[in-house]
């Protein structure tokens, strides 16, 4: 049986280069940012039957693991520097680590994002990211700068991650392909790193957050920190490739409140749309106009014809009940 430095050694030591000046191995990793520039760390802990099902392929958990830390970074503006794991295993089994392992680089070198350090132990599957990034100082995209007047923009697409859950508890009939494709949208999302960075580098931007409990509860967390309100047309919200086909009262509850998405929601001054458009198009990602940021408190829910919306939505609770 392996032990603890043993696992350590042969799946996450890596021999190669990196940004550290001291990575696995002693007390402490050191690390230090380019001159001139500012830290963005995040922590995000995902725990078996809470955050992912009992049996979730390895290889997608390890994708996913590190993908909703990076869409954290992706919220802020920064570019990946380095991470640390913290793994919790039922058992150590050479075959799930390996798989995990690969999946976990596979995404951490497209993103030059370094694992430095952390810790194992046996528990019940949990694991747990810090991720360090770093940018310029004043240019954080941070949750407390909406304006009345900007507008809310969307990136890629929204509601499939949730379909695939319903699908999964067996709440919505899905056929196996509709399954298939929602599910990779749940299992793997796409950190928007890039885009994240050119708001922020050419300030284009003022607030964001990462889509990860829902579009309604996420956005209430700007509205809160920037003492603002906002009118959502829910009709205009980027459906995905599977949702899009469904009925439409499915389609807003999904699209507004569904959670797992890992999508941006930014707010932007009207004069930057076309810059914003251009950001998008060079960073290989959609971007959707879905309504404005007011000076009024509170968000109001309208359809394309811009009638109120009574809909009871609200964002992922990670202590309610499952």
């Amino acid at each position: 049986m392996l032990s603890e430095f043993d696992l350590i050694k042969q799946y996450f030591k890596r021999h190669r280069p990196g940004r550290a000046a001291l990575g696995i191995g002693d007390d402490c990793a050191l690390l230090a940012p380019s001159p001139g520039m500012q830290m963005a760390i995040s922590s995000d802990m995902l725990v078996e039957d809470r955050h992912f099902f009992a049996g979730a392929d390895a290889r997608m958990l390890g994708h996913k693991c590190l993908a909703v830390n990076l869409s954290d970074l992706a919220a802020m503006g920064a570019r990946p520097v380095a991470f640390t794991l913290a793994l919790a295993l039922p058992a150590a089994e050479p075959a799930w680590l390996g798989a995990f392992a690969a999946g976990l680089f596979a995404l951490a070198d497209l993103h030059g994002c370094e694992l430095i350090g952390g810790d194992t132990t046996k528990g019940p599957l949990t694991i747990c990211i810090t991720i360090f990034g770093e940018l310029a100082p004043g240019h954080a995209l941070r949750r407390d700068a909406a304006i009345a007047g900007d507008d809310i923009w969307i990136s890629g697409t929204l509601g499939d991650a949730r379909l695939a859950l319903a699908g999964y508890r067996k709440e919505y009939a899905l056929d196996d392909a509709a399954q298939r494709m929602a599910g990779t949208r749940m299992h793997m999302p796409t950190p928007r790193v890039a885009l994240g960075l050119a708001l922020a580098d050419a300030r284009l931007a003022h607030a964001a957050i990462d889509i990860s409990d829902g579009l309604v509860g996420d956005l209430g967390h700007i509205l809160a920190a920037s003492n603002a309100g906002a009118s959502l047309n829910v009709d205009a919200l980027p459906a995905g490739q599977v949702l899009a086909a469904q009925p439409q009262a499915l389609r807003r509850q999904f699209c507004a409140a569904g959670g797992d998405d890992y999508e941006l929601c930014f707010s932007a001054a009207p004069e930057q749309r076309a810059a914003i458009l251009a950001a998008g198009a060079a960073s290989g990602t959609a971007l959707t106009r879905v309504g404005t940021i007011d000076a009024a408190p509170g968000l109001r829910l309208v359809d394309a014809q811009g009638r109120a919306l009574d809909l009871q939505l609200a964002g992922f609770d990670h202590f309610a009940s499952a």
